[in-house]
């Protein structure tokens, strides 16, 4: 009987193993798994920080509202990546509150049903959410490298505006918003992270994110723009009180409208299912989506029981996958449980907290830039020749790419379309799936020649180009060569070429 040593991730060394799989050493782990919550804290605290000042809540109960989000991230973000039978897809995923909902959370709060209609909303929404998830999880056919490379680059182009407003400072009403001192912080970090990444030393390049967020507080502090004054200030531990603000209410038009940010989380959740599935050349299907889609659900659903709201996948940290390498969900797993000692840590949370917005900033435009880097790379694989794919990708980004332009370009619009179309994700997503159906999947009405896009994707020379040329020349090193291997010079300005013992002169 022969015994297979095994991998550290438990698989035979015959057999290939996941990349997700790999298990590194306790410290790294953490200490990857820090880099992630550092990278998505801004984000995490910035739902309940706008929720509760529309609700009028003061400081306590607002940070109340932030513990939770952070307790209830950590445990969804360890649910997605460890994951159990029918929930979970077992990648690198971090979970938090869900930017698609906080207007339409805002308006249902503004139109009196207050933050208990909030957590009723989800409730119910996220319920069916879960009852639809196989119907998700079944569109995997419809997401060929045309469609996952444009809304992975679309994600990382959205995201830009994030990271440029964290530079800027983070609050628009700041005296000092959009200081040279505030983008010069985010420059300073930005130049740290990539002179880290140059360094020989795998390690100090793969938390250079870490270390250059660590040097640009530093920097922050000798200067003056940091301030941990107030992390004394408050609870050390602080459990989150279930239904702290009251049992939830359910009103059929809230319902309603966080049904239809329910349906832009799955369809965000998919697209980052599948954009780090495609980072860490893990193979995602239907099965592993519908897993993912009912592990956010089931999440969004128990959130408001403690005082959270719907739950999805961090695109910013998919970038953070790329640029560190690091593909190990244990890596993630660890990001969640300390999500979840922040939670119960408001002091630990206040840490983080005083890290300078600037310093989110200069990290962010190379995070939300390797995203879209890493969509370009795939798109660069898509075969564009005699079919319409360019035109698919074009018009998909171009789609994506407006409500980052103008903002303001759907509030006109119904309230359901506007909470849809207003994620540049779920518009380009939309727009990339329909078109892809639309020109490869429906092909009657299809011709060989349906539009310039066609003829102008594909190299071609015209026959007039070959009867120029002579039986045995060939091009060596960029240079025309004849059959005895002597060059035949080529001028560009009257477009004469000469070949011994034979001149033929062609207009330009």
């Amino acid at each position: 009987m022969i015994l297979k040593k095994k991998s550290r991730t438990g698989a035979s060394r015959s057999g290939p193993a996941r990349p997700e799989d790999e298990r590194l050493p306790l410290g790294s782990t953490f200490a990857y798994g820090f880099q992630h919550v550092l990278t998505m804290y801004g984000g995490i605290i910035a739902p309940p920080l706008i929720i509760g000042a529309a609700a009028g809540m003061d400081s306590q109960d607002i940070g109340l509202l932030i513990a939770a989000c952070l307790f209830v991230g950590g445990f969804a973000t360890i649910l997605q990546t460890i994951g159990v039978p029918f929930f979970g897809s077992q990648l690198p995923l971090v979970q938090g509150v869900s930017f698609a909902g906080v207007s339409t959370m805002v308006a249902i709060v503004h139109g009196g049903g207050g933050i208990q209609s909030v957590f009723g909303s989800v409730i119910v929404a996220s319920l069916i959410g879960l009852a639809i998830t196989p119907v998700f999880s079944k569109i995997i056919r419809f997401f060929p490298p045309v469609v996952t490379g444009t809304v992975i680059t679309t994600i990382g182009l959205t995201l830009m505006p994030v990271a440029a407003n964290w530079a800027m400072g983070g609050n628009s009403q700041a005296e000092n918003y959009g200081s040279v001192s505030n983008i010069g912080l985010a420059a300073a970090t930005m130049a740290v992270v990539l002179l880290l990444s140059k360094v020989g030393s795998s390690a100090i390049s793969r938390l250079s994110i870490l270390l250059a967020m660590v040097v640009g507080t530093l920097i922050a502090l000798a200067f003056g723009m940091a301030d941990f004054s107030k992390v004394g200030e408050g609870d050390v531990v602080a459990f989150p009180t279930p239904f702290a603000f009251g049992a939830p209410t359910f009103e059929i038009a809230a319902i309603i409208s966080m049904l239809i940010v329910i349906l832009v989380t799955l369809t965000e959740t998919s697209a980052d299912i599948i954009a780090v599935g495609e980072i860490t050349k893990s193979k995602v299907d239907a099965k592993r989506i519908g897993d993912g889609l009912r592990a956010d659900m089931l999440s969004s659903a128990l959130s408001p029981v403690f005082n959270s709201f719907t739950q999805s996948a961090f695109a910013q940290n998919v970038g953070l996958v790329a640029i560190t390498g690091i593909k190990s969900r244990f890596v993630v797993s660890a990001g969640g449980l300390i999500l979840v000692v922040l939670g119960l840590l408001p002091i630990l949370g206040r840490v983080v907290a005083a890290v300078p917005t600037p310093v989110l900033g200069g990290a962010g435009v190379v995070l939300f830039g390797t995203v879209a880097a890493s969509g370009i790379r795939t798109l660069a694989k898509v075969e564009y020749r005699g079919n319409m794919n360019l035109i698919v990708v074009a018009a998909s980004i171009g789609f994506g790419m407006i409500p980052i332009a103008a903002p303001h370009f759907y509030d006109q619009f119904p309230a359901w379309f506007s909470t849809i179309f207003h994620s540049g994700i779920s518009s380009a997503a939309i727009a990339a799936i329909l078109l892809n159906i639309m020109f490869n999947h429906v092909k009657k009405g299809n011709s060989e020649n349906q539009s310039v896009f066609v003829a102008g994707t594909e190299r071609s020379v015209t026959d007039r180009d070959v009867a120029c040329l002579a039986d045995g020349d060939h091009f060596e090193d960029g240079k025309l060569i004849d059959r005895e291997g002597r060059e035949v010079p080529i001028t560009s300005s009257i477009d004469v070429v000469k070949v011994p013992d034979r001149t033929e002169t062609r207009e330009p």
